[in-house]
């Protein structure tokens, strides 16, 4: 079995594939402080819970945006697990070309994403990851990584809104009934659901003229994705696995990380 570690800014994501299907998936809070050992006694009670055995897990790999907690997750699996996990890198193979001007400093996340979409959707696509950054990434129909565009994500900009402006409440994000709002919340929910309806339009039109094709698929990922989705038909499909799917590709195509 493999288990797959998916670390973002928010949440580490730990799941395990027994090469048929997703036996399990689950979250934590992404926290720099944590041990191995705080990390093990969390994920092998759920995995108990799933009828998991600890010395099934065969082959590990980790993919994370958060270089501190990368230590103790290579100690969870090189003493709990007795596997040597690999670490999703732009230096793994990955099948395709990463035509960026530094390839290593390209988020794994992002190269994961469209390794992912690529072989479910295939191309041309963009992938839209609604994090704690929105990113758009390309990928041409052979499969290579062309590059992308990074922009502050609705969590950050809602936070920049009422950190900058006095007046203005701190909110949380919905989608809201109407354009023209009647009161300052309404404004407010409004400027930022709609205005990024705007930016992910406004983003992929301007991509479509770059990359000179008339049509390109859009896959959308990340927790806010289904939320904006209701707001415009330019999305394909919102598939919240596409980074585990990767890390799994990922994994299959190097052979590192087997048991020790």
């Amino acid at each position: 079995m493999l288990l797959v570690i998916d670390v973002g800014n928010t949440n580490i994501v730990f799941a395990v594939h027994d090469g048929q299907d997703w036996l399990g998936t689950w979250r934590v809070a992404t926290t720099a402080n944590r041990t191995s050992d705080e990390y093990a006694a969390t994920l092998i009670v759920l995995m108990e819970r799933q009828n998991i055995p600890v010395h099934k897990i065969s082959r590990a790999i980790i993919g994370t945006v958060v270089p501190p907690v990368l230590y103790q997750l290579l100690t969870l699996c090189r003493v709990w697990f007795s596997v040597d996990p690999i670490v999703a890198s732009s230096s793994l193979d990955w099948g395709f070309e990463i035509q960026t001007d530094n390839p290593q400093e390209v988020g794994v996340d992002r190269l994961l994403n469209g390794m992912a979409a690529h072989q479910l959707y295939g191309g041309p696509l963009v992938v839209v990851d609604l994090g704690t950054a929105t990113t758009f990434d390309i990928i041409d129909k052979d499969g290579n990584y062309c590059g992308g565009v990074i922009s502050p994500g609705l969590t950050l900009s809602l936070e920049a809104l009422h950190s900058a402006a006095a007046r203005l409440p701190r909110i949380g994000f919905g989608r809201p009934q109407s354009v023209i709002g009647k009161e300052t919340i309404g404004a407010m929910k409004s400027g930022i659901y709609w205005g990024y309806i705007g930016l992910i339009e406004g983003i992929i039109e301007r991509i479509r003229k770059e990359h000179s094709v008339s049509e390109i698929t859009v896959i959308g990922t990340g927790g806010l994705a289904r939320l904006l989705a209701e707001g415009t038909s330019i999305f394909k499909e919102i598939n919240a696995e596409l980074t585990l799917e990767g890390l799994r590709l990922l994994a299959n195509r190097n052979s590192s990380g087997n048991k020790k």
